[in-house]
């Protein structure tokens, strides 16, 4: 009950956004240096050449992430609170599916940097996309297409057209909130700190790798995809779980059932991703 109590009182609304207007800025430093005809290259010269250039790329990597978290919490402070009442439905499944946009900006992201960790979650990503029936290929086109254009798709929707749908869908709840960043002076001075700090990282592919391990959120769905298929496990599984989101604020047995197979998806994926974190640390030597 105590924690409980600490966690609602908590503004995670209010510091997701602040992470989100750092990472929107940083963001826009780095990506007017940033060639997707060479990523790898290119991420590296801005380290290197650009004045703060790994500041800058650390405080986005860093706050993009960051604003994925705090979504999540306060998502989970909404779903525990509920002290206004049942949500309508048609605003509660805008709201999981801008969380959902979130997800694939971090994950493009992340395909952008163009190095080991980069290029084997482009290439995972798209084998799934592709597995999908009668809808694959075009999803594909429309969202990664690594193979025919390289990193110039992925580049055009993390830059535009996912940042696009994440505010369509999420206008209506981040609208209501007026956020400073001036008012939040030791969130904001932590993060810069952290940036200043310790660099993002870089995955350069070294020979004798044997297992290169996807982004942290990913892991997960990597280590299923070595016993399900891809449709299976990169498409159904995943959806099932954004379905029962949806379904939370239903009343009765329906509500229930979906918390509790979300609960269960949750518990299942931490596991999944353990094992896969484990299997990292065992290639990495």
């Amino acid at each position: 009950m105590l924690f409980r109590q600490h966690f609602l009182k908590v503004r995670w609304g209010e510091k997701s956004i602040v992470a989100l207007y750092l990472s929107i800025l940083s963001g826009v430093v780095v990506a007017l240096q940033y060639d997707p005809a060479e990523p790898f290259y290119s991420l590296s010269t801005i380290e290197v050449l650009a004045p703060f250039g790994s500041f800058w790329r650390a405080l986005h990597y860093y706050t993009s992430q960051l604003f994925f978290l705090l979504s999540l919490c306060h998502l989970a402070a909404i779903i525990w609170d509920n002290k206004h009442g049942p949500i309508p439905r048609g605003r509660w499944v805008l709201l999981i599916m801008g969380l959902v946009t979130t997800l694939l900006l971090l994950f493009t992201g992340y395909v952008l940097r163009g190095d080991a960790t980069g290029a084997s979650a482009g290439v995972i990503a798209e084998n799934i996309l592709l597995a999908v029936p009668l809808v694959g290929r075009w999803l594909n086109e429309l969202l990664f297409a690594v193979t025919t254009a390289a990193m110039k798709r992925v580049y055009a929707n993390h830059l535009i057209g996912l940042g696009a749908l994440w505010l369509v869908l999420s206008w209506d709840h981040f609208r209501r909130y007026r956020v400073r960043i001036w008012l939040h002076p030791y969130f904001v001075c932590t993060l810069l700190l952290v940036s200043a700090l310790w660099p993002a990282t870089m995955e350069p592919e070294r020979l004798g790798m044997l297992h290169i391990a996807g982004p942290w959120f990913f892991l997960g769905l990597q280590e299923l995809l070595r016993y399900v298929q891809p449709f299976w496990a990169g498409v159904l599984f995943p959806c099932t779980f954004i379905v029962s989101l949806c379904l939370l604020p239903e009343q009765g047995r329906i509500g229930r059932a979906a918390g509790g197979y979300a609960a269960l998806w949750l518990l299942a994926y931490a596991v999944l991703s353990a094992v896969g974190f484990a299997r990292g640390l065992a290639g990495s030597f």
